[in-house]
């Protein structure tokens, strides 16, 4: 799985940059797809229940924790976190095309500003649902939260130094790794769909506990930030071979997006709306 913004391609060596290029832009739309569907299901499910106060309505689809009855202060929590995470998901897709950032600067910079804010609520509201509230199954799941949370706040914070300094090919580049890992919450729930297409569920644990679970529980953040970072290396200065087995990387990652989000939106996402 990958992130990757299309304008990153290198402007070297015609033939083959069109094939990174080409890739690159697949692997995006194959994204786009699928985090347009996870919208589609926060607006729809968790939005009508959360703003209309009726936070039992969650519990219809299996949560780790959702509603719970005297807890009100939680509830309104949860209800925040989850709303947000439409506007981060949406946000970031956004921040990722080429032709929004040259032709309207302006909403580039203000909706990056809003994504920093929503990526650094998020990241500390995901600790505080985990350690405060107690939303896990086992400390592996907890840990793999954790370390994803640290991370989104590190590249936020590097995003918008560099912004602020001016200095956009790395802001850029930040910006880039800061969606990898803002995105693992979605790359969990297709990452669980693709295997569980592919194996039939095998090493998954009735607690999440089972070997794929307690490997998703980190890969989710750490696999897509690795191909991001190997895209933005190779692609910056890597051999014409090493440039075309990225590219296929991109393409594979987006085909198996493509099958995780169709059987995300088959099995979790459309049949509670």
């Amino acid at each position: 799985m990958a992130t990757v913004d299309a304008s990153f391609a290198p402007a070297r060596s015609a033939r083959r940059i069109d094939w990174l290029s080409r890739a690159a832009t697949l692997c995006y739309l194959s994204i786009a797809a699928g985090q347009l569907l996870f919208t589609a299901f926060i607006l729809f499910f968790y939005y009508p229940s959360s703003l209309s106060g009726d936070f039992a309505a969650w519990n219809t689809k299996p949560l780790i924790k959702g509603f719970v009855a005297g807890d009100a202060g939680g509830n309104l929590f949860f209800a925040a976190h989850v709303m947000m995470a439409a506007i981060i998901t949406f946000g970031g897709l956004v921040q990722l095309v080429p032709a929004i950032r040259n032709r309207w600067p302006g909403l580039h910079r203000w909706n990056g500003r809003l994504y920093l804010v929503s990526a650094l609520m998020l990241s500390l509201g995901g600790l505080w649902l985990t350690w405060g509230r107690g939303t896990w199954l086992n400390l592996t799941g907890a840990f793999g939260i954790t370390l994803d949370a640290l991370l989104i706040l590190a590249f936020a914070a590097m995003a918008y130094r560099t912004a602020r300094a001016r200095r956009f090919v790395e802001h850029r580049r930040w910006a880039l790794r800061l969606f990898a890992v803002a995105s693992a919450v979605w790359f969990m729930r297709v990452g669980y769909m693709a295997w569980g297409i592919a194996t039939g569920g095998a090493g998954i644990g009735r607690a999440m506990d089972g070997p794929f679970d307690l490997f998703l529980a980190f890969a989710n953040s750490l696999l897509p930030l690795a191909v991001t970072e190997l895209y933005l290396r190779v692609g910056a200065r890597g051999t014409p071979r090493a440039k075309a087995g990225i590219a296929a990387l991109l393409l594979l990652s987006g085909i198996v997006i493509l099958i995780g989000s169709a059987g995300a939106w088959m099995m979790i996402w459309g049949p509670y709306i």
